[in-house]
């Protein structure tokens, strides 16, 4: 599904140009369910933001399903992203300007869908995620967890083939949050693929797959079981 190889992305500092990935070779295959792991800033998130076509400073190259994104225009990318991915973000990016009923059409409207389905797919997302009360509210009148469930909600909603997602449980409830894992499983055994950065190792349990990141680097995967911190030289 998604083959990077040698991805790369650094910021330019006073103190000169900052690392946060470094020459990641990895294979996302269909149908797999990756956690990303790691100590705070080993990259997750970077990772997570390039998978997701958010971020295009990045160097290396990025097939998507063989298309060459790292050949695209900014343009091609977004619509490749819009058709192909939901994103659930550590911040909620739910738009303020829109209710949580507008907030949860839009990634519909990306798509070739008729206006009377999209209605009937955005009910049924606000009674899955028992949010109706909520529809006609913008953010700023919701609690945080209730952002992160309208921001879950609306990343499912277009049933995406890649599902990517920054701490999707972090500000949820316990039983929240274990709703929201079971859904992503479910999501997972029809067929979605889906990428979670976390520290919960209950989340990670849920996964079938584990990167670890280290500095940037990728030094651990248990796809590979055989790889050491020390094979990352390899890849230098």
């Amino acid at each position: 599904m998604i083959q990077l190889k040698n991805v790369e992305r650094s910021y330019k500092t006073k103190a000169g140009q900052t690392w946060v990935l470094r020459r990641i070779n990895v294979a996302i295959h269909e149908g797999e369910f990756i956690t990303v792991m790691g100590p705070s800033g080993a990259g997750k998130s970077s990772l997570l933001n390039v998978l997701a076509l958010l971020d295009d400073q990045w160097e290396g190259e990025y097939w998507f399903h063989q298309q060459a994104a790292h050949a695209m225009k900014r343009k091609e990318r977004a619509e490749l992203a819009k058709k192909n991915t939901g994103m659930v973000f550590q911040s909620y990016h739910l738009l303020d300007d829109l209710t949580v009923q507008e907030n949860l059409d839009l990634p519909l409207s990306y798509k070739d869908i008729p206006a009377r389905q999209r209605q009937s797919l955005v009910a049924d997302a606000l009674d899955r995620f028992q949010i109706v009360a909520k529809k006609d509210l913008y953010p700023s009148q919701l609690s945080g967890g209730q952002q992160q469930l309208v921001g879950v909600a609306r990343a499912v909603i277009h049933k995406p083939a890649l599902l990517l997602a920054d701490e999707p449980t972090g500000n949820l409830h316990s039983s929240q949050a274990k709703e929201i894992m079971e859904l992503f499983r479910e999501l997972n055994q029809h067929g979605t693929t889906i990428v979670q950065v976390t520290h919960s190792e209950a989340n990670a349990a849920y996964g079938t797959r584990t990167l670890q990141l280290r500095d940037g680097w990728l030094v651990g995967d248990t796809a590979n079981p055989a790889m050491e911190p020390s094979d990352v030289a390899v890849n230098r």
